[in-house]
């Protein structure tokens, strides 16, 4: 399992910015973590990664959804935390997940369902600051 530090947001989008090469064009990045854990951060550097305007992402919380074009492939932002897990089969996000162009979720640990072949991270908020600790893990923490 992989493990990154980050004391900034600019090193959090790294992280991001890195992940673009090994999900494009298909994958599936799940991602776990507390408010204020740097989710939206790192996918801002996914975007990056993938040719999409950073400017465009924001935290799709009360949209649930939001699909980006950029250079190499799009990119499906999605973000659970307004969902109870026995509402989201009914949103469609089982089948958007094995579609096309990348997939990012937010408080994946929601999801009421496995999603084989993903990318599991947990971001852990630091005690000072900015710092962030992002941990590959294998989807059951």
């Amino acid at each position: 399992m992989r493990r990154w530090r980050s004391a900034s947001a600019a090193a959090t989008e790294a992280v991001g910015h890195e992940l673009a090469a090994e999900l494009a064009p298909d994958g599936v990045l799940l991602l776990a973590g507390g408010l204020g854990a740097g989710k939206t951060v790192l996918v801002r550097g996914l975007a990056a990664g993938l040719g999409i305007a950073v400017s465009e992402i924001q935290s799709p919380t009360f949209t649930l959804m939001r699909s980006h074009q950029g250079g190499s492939c799009s990119l499906l932002h999605v973000d659970l935390y307004r969902l109870e897990p026995a509402d989201i089969p009914d949103i469609g996000l089982e089948e958007a997940l094995y579609g096309a162009g990348v997939k990012a979720v937010e408080w994946a640990e929601r999801l009421p369902f496995s999603v084989p072949g993903a990318l599991h991270l947990e971001l852990r908020r630091g005690r000072h600051g900015d710092e962030r600790e992002i941990v590959e893990t294998d989807g059951r923490t």
